[in-house]
């Protein structure tokens, strides 16, 4: 069991993805407007719609998860939390959100979305195969639920930078934020946090996200993501 800010617990069972750091750093880089509706793709045990509510008491999250066990864990865990009346779990493919919710209906998209292929990966759960939803295919499920100006946020490997900055355009989805993250100052960057907006202007501002100081110790920023929640 996960103790979480806001002292939410959230609870993954074997072979579902884990607590990771870079859930952590995203739920920290996603500007959360008050009372949104947000809708998280590919959301497994719940961790950032836990995340999240533990940010602002007025925000409701619908997550769409493939795998069943995951699914089935989430909403454990939002039972477990009492959140039953703003967060929700439904089972499903993200990439036929278009079959099974309204257009423009949230404020918010955001994705922790599979890094790996098949090959020698191919042992992977579906929720963790990019093969079972290409960053294209995400985007455009954002852009189908997101309202006009609002916001989609994902974190990903930094070698997909351009690809992913050019899928989000082909769908109306603006790059208008970029996080490199690194473990320290000089390091090269673990990954990246991508903030889109909806019709949104060009114009893409960067971030550098460090989260240990050279002698290894958490930089401010650290402990801010880890004490994030009231």
């Amino acid at each position: 069991m996960e103790t979480l800010p806001n002292n939410y617990q959230l609870e993954i069972p074997d072979g579902c993805f884990p607590l990771s750091t870079d859930s952590m750093v995203l739920s920290h880089f996603v500007r959360l407007p008050k009372n949104a509706r947000v809708l998280d793709l590919g959301s497994g045990c719940g961790t950032l719609g836990l995340l999240l509510c533990s940010r602002d008491s007025g925000c409701s999250v619908t997550g769409i998860e493939l795998n069943e066990d995951a699914h089935a864990a989430a909403l454990a865990n939002i039972r477990r939390n009492g959140l039953a009346h703003r967060m929700e779990s439904l089972p499903g493919d993200l990439r036929t959100v278009s079959q099974t919710l309204p257009p423009g209906s949230f404020d918010l998209c955001l994705s922790n979305p599979p890094y790996f292929s098949a090959g020698p990966a191919a042992r992977l759960t579906a929720a963790r195969r990019e093969d079972f939803c290409p960053a294209a295919a995400l985007l455009k499920s954002a852009a189908w639920a997101l309202k006009f100006g609002g916001d989609c946020y994902l974190v990903h490997r930094p070698e997909r930078l351009g690809e992913l900055i050019a899928a989000g355009a082909a769908v109306g989805l603006e790059a208008k934020r970029l996080g490199l993250v690194r473990h320290r100052p000089g390091d090269p960057v673990s990954f990246i946090l991508l903030g889109f907006r909806k019709g949104g202007k060009p114009g893409l501002n960067w971030e550098e996200w460090i989260l240990h100081a050279p002698d290894g110790s958490p930089t401010e920023l650290y402990n801010a993501i880890y004490h994030q929640g009231g």
